[in-house]
């Protein structure tokens, strides 16, 4: 194989590893918090809707990842375009993403035991489903933040001359 076969596994690596981490985390969070959000309505089916969304939430890391992962694989050729790089690129590549699949794994998870103490919440006080929504809603915000550091840094990359 020749170097830039290389740089594209290495950055096709490190697309898969945003999906792959953060899809992860979001599939364990969102199993959790529908766990639930399952025991919330078979005591009250009137709370369906508003645990439904506090279920969500741990999903959107998912989402970030694939975010990730596509516009790696813009980025690099593997969906159009020239494919012809550097291992030194394609390293950068695969670094740029880590962010978003380390912090989208574990903010998945910790966004999903947010979640479920939401979902208690709710069942015993519904009226305080806006104040509940706000707490795993924080934890979302470190998500975001590696959603966008990873975007920076891709997009940085295919800038560069290396």
């Amino acid at each position: 194989m020749s170097d830039w076969n290389w740089g594209v596994l290495i950055a096709l690596s490190g697309g898969i590893l945003a999906a792959l981490l953060s899809g992860i985390g979001s599939a364990i969070g969102v199993g959790k918090a529908g766990d639930a959000a399952a025991g919330a309505v078979t005591e009250d089916p009137s709370l369906f809707g508003k645990v439904l969304i506090l279920q969500l939430l741990p999903g959107t890391q998912g989402i970030y990842g694939l975010l990730v992962a596509f516009l790696t694989l813009t980025q690099i050729g593997i969906m159009g375009g020239s494919s012809d790089f550097s291992l030194v690129k394609g390293l950068m590549y695969f670094v740029s993403c880590l962010p978003m699949a380390f912090v989208g794994l574990w903010s998945a998870l910790r966004q999903s035991k947010v979640s479920i103490s939401s979902i208690a919440l709710v069942t015993k006080r519904p009226d305080q489903s806006g104040k509940a929504i706000i707490f795993p809603a924080m934890v979302e915000t470190y998500a975001i933040l590696a959603l966008l550091i990873s975007i920076l840094c891709i997009t940085g990359v295919s800038g560069l001359n290396v």
